[in-house]
């Protein structure tokens, strides 16, 4: 066991393990850690603590001083001066005529490095506009290129519930988001909906995911043929949260031959998760139990195809 301290470089950011080195640190401390890129002023996002050697990166560099008012003044006009560095970034963009965004411009804390943080569709030559660059700055330059993702991340905005961004307020790693996720919680597969300002999947499809899936157990689909007390039926609705299931009889079973589809009735039934047995393929209930049904995951693949290509491009 060794003891870190957890350190933030920005509020929303990934937290990065350090050694106390023998200050009294608290949550919400400034301190200057050294780095791979020299040293750097962060926050600290949690007091020290023991963890296992294996749960973090090694070497784990040592906390070099708790931030004085110098350091503080010194952050605070590396901030100032970004603005300026974007607009003169950016005019020069315009003078290489380079298909590309400027996000976000960074300033290591030594002044050694000024770092622009971009998009774009594919490969940038950028070597002409890192030449006008250093010669404006007088220092290292470094372009990186970031997905959608950490530019909605960088800049931040509000979504689709109104709030600010979960990557931007309070997320410090992304985490994979499936379509799968959507059609668990029986959402609209409609990529306007499901979406954020990103472009890609909303981040929040994972929240309750793995309350719906738990729920979900035993749960038949809509369209399923199951078995109830009254006779076999039809499932038109099925609500997880409620564990209720809607279903119509079956009054006359379909024709395949003649390609008569089969007659429901019109009186809905609800009935509850354990009220119905599943049919097997000669319309006998059968007892519930987890489905190993190929059809349904063909129907799954060839709906989502056409999703997926939405979302990529």
């Amino acid at each position: 066991m060794i003891t870190v301290v957890g350190v933030k470089f920005k509020s929303a950011g990934k937290v990065y393990f350090f050694d106390p080195a023998g200050f009294d640190l608290k949550a919400g401390d400034d301190v200057i850690v050294q780095t791979a890129r020299g040293l750097e002023f962060g926050t600290v996002s949690s007091d020290p603590r023991q963890v296992k050697k294996a749960d973090v990166v090694k070497p784990v560099k040592p906390v070099v001083r708790i931030a004085n008012e110098q350091d503080k003044k010194r952050h605070e006009e590396n901030l100032a001066k970004r603005d300026e560095a974007m607009r003169l970034c950016q005019e020069k963009i315009n003078k290489h005529q380079i298909e590309m965004k400027l996000v976000d411009v960074e300033f290591t804390f030594d002044n050694n490095k000024i770092i622009f943080y971009f998009t774009a569709d594919g490969r940038v030559d950028f070597r002409e506009l890192v030449k006008d660059l250093a010669s404006v700055f007088r220092m290292r330059i470094e372009l990186r290129q970031i997905g959608v993702r950490d530019e909605s991340k960088m800049l931040g905005g509000v979504g689709n519930c109104g709030r600010g961004l979960c990557c931007h307020e309070w997320m410090n790693d992304f985490h994979p988001v499936s379509i799968k996720m959507a059609k668990t919680q029986n959402l609209s597969l409609n990529p306007t909906k499901i979406s954020g300002i990103c472009g890609r999947l909303m981040c929040c499809l994972q929240y309750e995911n793995d309350v719906y899936i738990e729920l979900k157990k035993g749960m038949p689909n809509v369209g399923d043929h199951i078995r109830i007390k009254e006779g076999p039926a039809v499932v038109v609705e099925a609500n997880i949260l409620e564990q209720k299931i809607k279903c119509r009889l079956v009054e006359e079973p379909a024709d395949k031959e003649n390609n008569v589809p089969e007659k429901l009735s019109s009186e809905v039934y609800q009935i509850g998760k354990d009220e119905f047995r599943r049919m097997d393929k000669k319309g006998r209930g059968r007892k519930n139990g987890r489905r190993n049904d190929r059809r349904h995951e063909v129907e799954d693949e060839e709906m989502t195809e056409e999703l997926k290509k939405l979302l990529r491009d």
